[in-house]
């Protein structure tokens, strides 16, 4: 029990958001209706690589229903810029790595819009699309990165002198004289493949002009409606005030939706030139095709150790397949090249990553941020020198982990903006401890042996990941109270189905001193909140809940004040004169000592207020509410390890996972519930990562992957049964000690999976360096390891 008498933090409250949900009542973007909205269906490129010489509209125009089939050129009027504005600060990349809203000149990937019908209906438009005559002169397309970043290659947009973005360069420590006095040095190479996002609810957005004033209201399905409107607002020559967003509900984001999409500008600039409402769904190809993905990353890596394995020096090269455009500049080649330290004592690093141009979709962050590729490199580094030395694997871990008391611990590296970084918090070891523990660990190299005498083939497997949370530079929140008794919050951060707003529920709960059924949270309307910066790299809870806390607690004092001067003593004396106590309790202000004298806070709120001509409490700003702005500069680090057994089917190349279990330190949990609900759907992500999920093209940059039935994600037949556990160590960043949870749980899996698949297999020699290993490539492997022991 807390000095309000309240005491929501850290309870496994049921979700505030379930109730809508369970009764069918949520709204997502198709389920806005506005009178007379018009629809779109967007003409995508059929080509990998081509030049545009010719786009002929008439007969799709001609088509009944249709209202207009617009080009690029038809937006001039309404936009600013053909292009999509830098997403990231100037200097980093040039203008070519914006995609165009809609392409004029050139198409650069399979499912590039180059033109849009707008109709009464979506079928129509559809209709309406396959008449679009477009005449394209047909260039060679770029499909592997490695090809690509030769000196002789063509070029995946024409209009550029190199296929290379960037080259980021990532170097501390001697990392040469390590080498050249390490007891032990291997090589490995590695290969993560590209995949998609697949959020339940793709992309979406409505645009309605206002027909007096010209406003825009956008209803969108968004992980970062304020990045959208001011846009939208840039693109459309607006003033911010003049472009609302409204966020839907949202039926999953991973990623996908933590960007402003050239067909969401489209849209927008279609309503202001059409002056009708215009909405856009987009459904399952669509996403296939022109949704961002990510990676497709090629390592080659040397290691040194020390004669106990110890690390001593990581050097080598990554390249990383950019696709067509890079709308969030560097930021996964970037994380994955600097989260390959884990967990772990790393004394010198050296690597280049090359940033390189292909005729695919653009990557931006999905789950994990690019974190998970540069964890399974060093996780697997860990078994391969566990392997060569023939020491235990969990052994080789333990002696290289950070220990809890070099906490804070900087690691050598900088981040994207240049800031030394510093992990804030955590025990490793703890972790690694007690999921072993938990695993029986010791005893599973009999149940392996008892396994294979009954020709079955289990194995374990193993890996720490560890992910900054909590990403600034801030973020906002309005707390404030009704005449009705009523707590609205508000806030920039956006909800994409994590539960934020019954975590924000909980923490204005705690602070202010009110049942949680009192508060309504309101998340990323832009009407509501000038700034936020919305959801993406496991912030909200440590951002916008201590933005939460901050003003829920100034609303708190400012209620505590007014009641000082409102309460008197039987004989008239305000009680501020005489230093009685004073405390909040289910949206009531008592007396300590006499809790039958109470004022509510309904009542204080009306009262703040004001009347005209009558009296106003000293001393307090006017209306029982407050804006907090959190700030951090600085990430809190997250951590997880997590211990995985498989069997593998030899003739089927079939992995089944028996058991999976993660310990993870957080930080404060609010919600244990909800907590473990993103350390599971992380895992289940991350499992479909390792074993399943392939964005494949030929070699004309054809997607061949394209539906359900080749892309394959986790269903629940595949996922087991999850046992997750927390440890909290507070991150001293933040006055609540929150870390973040939700991407952290996916950072770890792939290696974990790898691992265990791999040591099922261990009695036929196969080395895994690559993920997604799928039944197939696991058949392979197995054949050619058959082969060669004859």
């Amino acid at each position: 029990m807390n000095e309000q008498g309240t005491n929501y933090i850290g309870q496994p409250v049921l979700r505030v958001e379930d109730d809508s949900f369970l009764r069918g009542k949520g709204q997502y973007v198709d389920d806005v209706k506005v009178p007379n909205t018009f629809h779109v269906a967007f003409v995508r490129s059929q080509m990998g690589h081509a030049i545009i010489s010719r786009i002929d509209t008439g007969e799709a125009q001609a088509v009944p229903g249709v209202l207009a089939v617009l080009t690029a050129d038809d937006l001039k009027e309404a936009l600013h810029s053909l292009r999509l504005p830098l997403a990231f600060p100037a200097g980093k990349l040039d203008g070519t790595a914006m995609p165009p809203v809609l392409a004029s000149t050139e198409v650069a990937y399979v499912g590039e819009a180059l033109a849009m019908v707008v109709a009464e209906s979506r079928h129509v438009a559809e209709d309406a699309v396959d008449l679009v005559y477009v005449d394209y002169d047909e260039c060679p397309a770029l499909v592997d990165p490695r090809e690509a970043m030769k000196n002789n290659a063509d070029r995946a947009l024409s209009d550029t002198l190199s296929n290379c973005f960037t080259t980021i360069k990532i170097d501390y420590g001697d990392c040469d004289s390590a080498f050249d006095t390490a007891a032990h040095v291997f090589h490995e190479t590695f290969f993560l493949h590209r995949g998609a996002a697949h959020p339940m609810e793709g992309r979406g957005i409505l645009s309605v002009v206002d027909p007096g004033s010209g406003a825009v209201t956008l209803w969108a399905s968004t992980q970062a409606s304020h990045e959208l409107r001011n846009t939208a607002a840039e693109m459309l020559m607006k003033s911010n005030d003049d472009v609302r967003v409204i966020p839907c509900d949202v039926g999953g984001g991973f990623g996908s939706k933590f960007m402003v999409y050239p067909e969401e500008i489209a849209v927008a600039a279609a309503s202001v030139i059409l002056k009708v409402p215009v909405k856009w769904v987009e459904d399952r190809r669509e996403h296939f095709l022109s949704a961002i993905q990510e990676r497709d990353q090629y390592w080659d890596i040397e290691v040194a150790v020390s004669e106990k394995g110890t690390l001593q020096a990581i050097r080598g090269q990554m390249i990383h397949d950019q696709g067509a455009y890079a709308p969030h500049a560097i930021t996964v080649p970037y994380n994955s090249a600097s989260s390959i330290i884990g967990a772990y004592v790393l004394p010198s690093y050296k690597l280049e990553a090359h940033v390189i141009r292909t005729n695919k979709p653009p990557v931006i962050p999905v789950r994990g941020a690019g974190y998970q590729q540069g964890t399974f490199v060093i996780e697997r580094i860990m078994d391969r020198i566990a392997e060569e030395l023939d020491e235990d694997r969990g052994e080789i871990r333990r002696r290289n982990l950070i220990k809890s008391s070099q906490m804070p611990y900087s690691t050598g590296l900088k981040n994207r903006a240049g800031a030394p970084v510093v992990y804030d918090s955590g025990d490793y070891l703890a972790c690694q401890k007690e999921a072993l523990l938990a695993a029986d660990y010791k005893g599973f190299p009999e149940r392996q042996a008892a396994a294979r005498r009954e020709g079955r083939y289990i194995g374990l497997g193993m890996a720490h990941g560890v992910k900054c949370t909590g990403r600034g530079p801030f973020e906002t929140a309005t707390v404030r109270v009704s005449t009705s008794g009523e707590v609205s919050v508000y806030t920039g951060a956006n909800a994409v189905g994590q539960s934020t707003k019954t975590t924000l529920a909980q923490i204005c709960a705690d602070k202010l001193g009110v049942n949680i059924e009192q508060i309504k949270v309101i998340c990323g309307d832009t009407a509501y909140v000038q700034y936020g910066l919305g959801a993406f790299g496991s912030r909200q809870t440590m951002m916008a809940g201590n933005a939460v806390a901050f003003a829920a607690r100034e609303v708190r004092e400012k209620a505590l004040e007014v009641a000082r001067q409102l309460f008197k003593t039987s004989k008239g004396t305000p009680i501020s004169k005489i230093n009685r106590k004073l405390f909040v309790e289910n949206g009531h202000i008592r007396l300590t000592d006499d809790p039958e004298i109470e004022i509510s806070l309904s009542h204080i709120a009306s009262i703040m207020r004001g009347a005209a001509g009558y009296s106003f409490p000293n001393d307090v700003g006017v209306g029982l509410e407050a804006t907090h702005h959190f700030r951090a500069d600085q990430m809190a680090y997250a951590n997880g390890f997590h211990v995985c057994e498989t069997e593998v089917a030899l003739d089927t190349g079939h992995v089944k996972i028996n058991r999976y279990l993660a310990v993870h330190d957080c930080g404060k949990i609010i919600n244990p519930l909800t907590a473990v609900g993103q350390i599971q759907g992380g895992i289940v992500h991350g499992i479909g990562n390792a074993l399943f999920e392939q964005m494949l093209y030929d070699g004309n940059a054809q997607p061949i992957t394209i539906t359900f039935a080749d892309y394959l994600l986790t269903t629940a037949t595949e996922a087991p049964n999850i046992d997750c556990r927390f440890r909290e160590t507070l991150s001293p960043l933040n006055p609540l000690g929150i870390k973040g949870v939700g991407e952290v749980s996916v950072i770890p899996v792939t290696a974990a999976v790898i691992s265990a698949v791999e040591n099922a297999l261990s009695p036929f020699g196969i080395h895994i360096r690559e993920a997604p290993i799928t039944p197939i490539r696991l058949i392979e492997l197995i054949e050619q390891a058959s082969a060669s022991s004859l």
